[in-house]
């Protein structure tokens, strides 16, 4: 294992040069705690868990000093929010400090989230408040853990800086990590500015960065946008399969590499509702759960509108048409395993939606359910107001499955991060205890096995946590 010191960085995004970020230094912290840490997050970078200990750990990631070959750069790029067009976004609160190489020669971009104003912060503050930083910690490290592609999360450092949302509140830092931070708006950017060198060169560097095996493809763009396709209709199957709303599908907030990424009014299912709108801001529910696979496409298509100085416009449409096929290959088989179903069958989406369907009239909680069929518990029927429906159903589901409750078990989570339990954490870190938020964080590092003392953290929601409204403010 490594130390701090150790790091090396490798700022290959920050060598494009000005026209593609600025510049710009971090606004520190006053008097920075560690909130909490991932040791899973630590090792990908090689760095043993103790230097989380070491107050130089502290002041690195609340922007009080920085490694000497790190380069703080703040990205530029545009993107499409709620469906329309703003031209220029960017890195308004985070920073890309560089990127560290690890023992293995992978690239991880560190990005520190909430350290001050930049030239694309629009007139805002750029910090980040510690309820905000908080549920990404949480949100990132509990997707990894139940294998839902994801950027990680080092750490959360607050301090005593105000900061002024819809109250005063104090503002943190969150560190990210990613392979690449390059989104679908960073394309877009240069496409509308009508910028098409620079386009070009950011499409060869994304080539060379983040699919160099396309390189080998006889059209090596149509090959990236294909891969970038099929990564992100994988991540959507495993957002419906395990009830995950993100909330905020702008093209900006969608990730080059498929992964879960920009977390801001998210929320996973309580009682299952197809049409569950998380955000409070999304009044025409575009982003609504049963919305997202189309909105991924919707969103995909404007990644390819940016990419037509390079690639076919037929060819383009042509991967476009593959997404929904896609999706839903990779959706029925997360969902067959969760239920326990041997191999493919035609009527296998019809049976399922059937059980959805159930569950939506009865308002059962969604990973309840999943978890009492895992278990063959006779209690998953009090979970329906059609009794007979369900007898119905579960009589096909029993001449169905074959995995055994052991493998059903590890495929259905018995902890997920529920906004109440969310809520609960961040309250108690608001009072500079910092427990809740880590003792929920090593509950959600292993979401399918029992753990002692933790049957709370596997209850529905008290009526106080079922309606939660979750802003996009930061």
């Amino acid at each position: 294992m490594s130390t701090l010191a150790d790091l090396h960085f490798d700022n290959r995004f920050a060598a494009l040069g000005d026209t593609f970020s600025s510049k710009v230094l971090p606004d520190p912290l006053h008097n920075p705690r560690l909130v909490v840490c991932s040791e899973d997050a630590l090792r990908l970078l090689d760095l043993d868990p103790a230097e989380a200990r070491d107050p130089l750990f502290t002041e690195l990631f609340s922007g009080h000093k920085l490694w000497s070959s790190a380069e703080p750069r703040a990205m530029i790029y545009s993107g499409h929010q709620f469906g329309a067009y703003n031209p220029q976004l960017g890195d308004g609160r985070g920073l890309l400090l560089g990127e560290a190489v690890n023992q293995a020669g992978e690239h991880w971009d560190l990005h520190l989230k909430g350290a001050g104003s930049t030239p694309y912060s629009r007139m805002g503050d750029g910090r980040a408040v510690l309820r905000s930083s908080i549920r990404e910690f949480l949100a990132s490290e509990a997707l990894h853990a139940l294998g839902i592609p994801s950027s990680r999360a080092l750490c959360v450092t607050v301090g005593d800086n105000p900061v002024y949302r819809e109250r005063e509140e104090r503002g943190a830092m969150l560190l990210r990590l990613a392979r690449s931070h390059i989104r679908f708006g960073h394309f877009e950017y240069f496409y509308y500015t009508r910028k098409h060198n620079e386009l070009r060169q950011l499409l060869d560097f994304t080539l060379d960065t983040c699919y160099p095996d396309c390189r080998n493809q006889p059209e090596p763009e149509l090959a990236m946008f294909r891969s970038v396709l099929q990564r992100t209709a994988e991540m959507i199957a495993h957002w419906q399969a395990w009830g995950f709303c993100h909330g905020v599908m702008n093209t900006d907030n969608m990730s080059i590499l498929g992964i879960t990424f920009d977390f801001g009014p998210y929320a996973f299912l309580d009682a299952f509702d197809a049409r569950h709108v998380c955000n409070h801001s999304d009044h025409e529910g575009r982003y609504a759960f049963h919305r997202q696979p189309m909105i991924a496409q919707w969103n995909l298509a404007c990644l390819a509108q940016a990419l037509t100085p390079f690639i076919a416009v037929d060819a383009l449409k042509a991967e476009l048409a593959q997404f929904m096929p896609t999706f839903e290959q990779h959706y029925l088989t997360l969902m067959r395993r969760r239920l326990g179903w041997g191999d493919a069958r035609l009527e296998d989406a019809e049976q399922l939606d059937a059980l959805l369907q159930l569950m939506q009239t009865s308002g059962a909680d969604y990973h309840l359910t999943l978890r009492k069929l895992a278990e063959d518990n006779p209690l998953v029927r009090d979970q329906f107001i059609d009794r007979n429906a369900f007898d119905n159903w579960y009589r096909e589901h029993q001449r169905r499955c074959q995995a055994s409750p052991a493998a059903r078990q590890a495929a259905n989570p018995l902890y997920v991060l529920r906004n109440y339990l969310a809520q609960n954490a961040i309250a108690a870190a608001e009072q500079d205890d910092f427990d809740e938020v880590r003792h929920l964080h090593h509950i959600l590092r292993r979401p399918f096995e029992p753990q002692p003392g933790a049957d709370a953290y596997a209850a529905t929601p008290p009526d106080w946590g079922r309606h939660l409204e979750i802003s996009c403010s930061s």
